[in-house]
């Protein structure tokens, strides 16, 4: 998070410019070497586009940034977006799950299907304890199958 917010300080367009510069591209060999017009780049520069992620992965390539970053830095909204979910302080859907006992217990989960469905959460977070017993239900049909 820190990064990110470092990156606040410079716009997309700056590091753009600053870092075609420092390797003494001219805007129209980015754009040759990105396979799009040097106006779009002008255009980048100046901080009035927002390119798309394949434009951002080839400006990465071609200028040797960390696409993250510069998908971050065309993006500014995404920090405030992950910032609120760190700070909110409320456990996952996880946590809730795991330390609910007595939902575990009402639902007859056993210490294999936990495993299961640790694994689940490496897929991504679920909104509530409840979406676990969904999953575990639909897995159970099929094996019971």
């Amino acid at each position: 998070m820190e990064r990110m917010a470092r990156l606040r300080k410079r716009t997309l367009g700056q590091v753009i410019r600053e870092r075609r510069r420092q390797l003494n591209l001219t805007q129209h060999e980015v754009a040759h070497r990105i396979k799009t017009s040097t106006p779009y780049i002008g255009h980048l520069e100046a901080d009035k586009r927002r390119p798309s992620i394949p434009v951002i992965n080839r400006l990465a390539e071609v200028l040797g940034l960390d696409r993250r970053d510069l998908f971050v830095l065309a993006n500014p909204r995404v920090v405030d977006l992950l910032a609120s979910n760190e700070n909110d302080g409320r456990k996952s859907a996880w946590d809730e799950f795991r330390t609910a006992a007595q939902f575990q217990r009402a639902h007859q989960v056993t210490a294999e299907e936990m495993k299961l469905l640790a694994m689940v959460v490496t897929m991504g977070d679920l909104d509530s304890p409840r979406d676990f017993i969904f999953i575990l239900i639909a897995v159970r049909h099929v094996l019971d199958r």
